[in-house]
């Protein structure tokens, strides 16, 4: 099992991000797919809802695109283009849309311009690691949809 699908590091990464006072209520492995819309990214990243806020950490800390010829990576993450930590209050535009093999893809706009659009997979990976993905998966889309957002067909 890969370290990433380990449901005691997520939850200790996500609730490091999270702002004094509130509460993780669930936190997915995910995949970023796009980034501010001007570039496409695909790398780990885990999701979790707070009350009041929309946390998007990556999984692991990226340094090397080659570990024999030690390219480094100069790609952008999440927390240098967006933040980790997004007011819910601040999103201006969220669709929710059915993706391949069960998966739900969320695009989401905020009110400041800035965009992020993210894959939450319908199983947490192999061997048992997030033995609560499916619940969890459900909690953060149900509350996205609370704040109004579109849903198709999931």
């Amino acid at each position: 099992m890969s370290d990433i699908f380990n449901e005691g590091k997520m939850v200790q990464l996500l609730e490091g991000c999270i702002p004094e006072g509130e509460v993780l209520l669930a936190g997915v492995h995910g995949i970023t797919l796009q980034v501010n819309r001007k570039k496409t990214s695909k790398f780990d990243v885990y999701v979790g809802i707070t009350g009041q806020y929309l946390v998007v950490v990556e999984c692991e800390e990226r340094t090397y695109l080659n570990q024999f010829y030690h390219i480094p990576d100069l790609r952008k993450t999440v927390a240098e283009d967006l933040g980790t930590c997004f007011p819910l209050a601040e999103i201006q535009d969220c669709r929710l849309k059915k993706a391949m093999m069960g998966s739900v893809s969320c695009s989401i706009t905020l009110k400041d311009g800035s965009f992020l659009k993210f894959l939450l997979p319908k199983r947490g990976g192999l061997g048992g690691g997030m033995p609560r993905h499916g619940e969890y998966r459900e909690k953060i889309i149900a509350r996205l949809s609370g704040l109004g957002c579109t849903r198709q067909a999931l």
